[in-house]
C-alpha cells in the first residue's frame, strides 16, 4: 500500500510492509546525488521530496546555526542529509540537516559515518511542513540523538532526548546551547524574506553577541 502526501512545500510517499533489506537496496539504488530523504521503522518506508519553501527553511536554520557555532568559538562538523541507522534496530532516518558539537571531535576526520561504531549527531534538524505520516521521533530515539528541531513553517520546536533514552521532552530551550530559547529564531527566518539573508545573518551575530555577555 502507498500513501502520498504533497502539498506546496514536500511530497512525501509512504510504503508499508518493506524489509529492512528493500530499504537498503532503495539506498543503494539511488545512491548519494539527490535531493529525497528517507526513512525507516519497523517496515514503513518514507521517501520525502523537498520543495522550495522546504529548502530555504532548511538552508537558512542551517546558517543561523553556523552563525551560533562560529560566535561561541565552537567546533562544528555538519553532515546534512547524513543517512543514520542501525543494522541491529532496523532503523534508519536521513534528516534534513545534522551537526556534531560535543562529539565533533570522535568524527572531526571521518567521512564515512557509521551509527554502528560511530555516536550520533548531537543535533538534527527536521523540517516538516505537512505532518508526515511516519513518526521519526522513536527512531531518533532508538538511534540516541540527544536533540531534535523541528520546523513546520509557523513554529520551532526543540525535542530533548529523556535520561532513560526512550522518548523525547518537548522544550523551550537548547541543550546544545542552553540559553538559547529556540522559538526566539523565528524573527529571522521572517526578516531573512525581507531584508535578505545577508542582512538578516548580520543582524544575528550581533544579536548573538548581546545575547552571550
Amino acid at each position: 500500500m502507498q500513501i502520498f502526501q504533497q502539498n506546496l512545500t514536500e511530497n512525501r510517499v509512504i510504503l508499508n510492509d518493506l524489509t529492512w533489506e528493500t530499504f537498503n537496496q532503495i539506498l543503494k539504488e539511488i545512491g548519494n546525488k539527490r535531493v529525497i530523504r528517507l526513512a525507516y521503522d519497523q517496515g514503513i518506508v518514507e521517501i520525502m521530496t523537498p520543495f522550495g519553501q522546504h529548502e530555504y527553511s532548511n538552508r537558512f536554520i542551517d546558517n543561523l546555526i553556523l552563525v551560533i557555532a562560529l560566535e561561541l568559538n565552537l567546533n562544528i562538523k555538519t553532515m546534512g542529509s547524513l543517512t543514520l541507522k542501525k543494522e541491529m534496530l532496523k532503523k534508519g532516518v536521513e534528516p534534513d540537516s545534522c551537526y556534531y558539537l560535543n562529539n565533533e571531535p570522535l568524527v572531526r576526520q571521518k567521512q564515512d559515518i557509521r551509527l554502528d561504531i560511530d555516536p550520533p549527531p548531537d543535533l538534527v534538524l527536521e523540517i516538516d511542513m505537512s505532518n508526515s505520516s511516519l513518526n521519526k521521533l522513536p527512531i531518533y530515539a532508538a538511534l540516541g540523538v540527544p536533540e531534535i528541531w523541528r520546523y513546520d513553517g509557523n513554529q520551532l520546536i526543540v525535542f530533548i532526548l529523556s535520561n532513560n533514552h526512550q522518548n523525547y521532552v518537548q522544550s523551550d530551550y537548547s541543550s546544545t546551547f542552553s540559553w538559547l530559547k529556540v522559538a526566539d529564531l523565528l524573527p529571522f527566518i521572517d526578516q531573512s524574506l525581507r531584508e535578505g539573508e545577508t542582512t538578516t545573518l548580520k543582524h544575528f551575530r550581533h544579536w548573538i553577541q548581546q545575547q552571550t555577555r
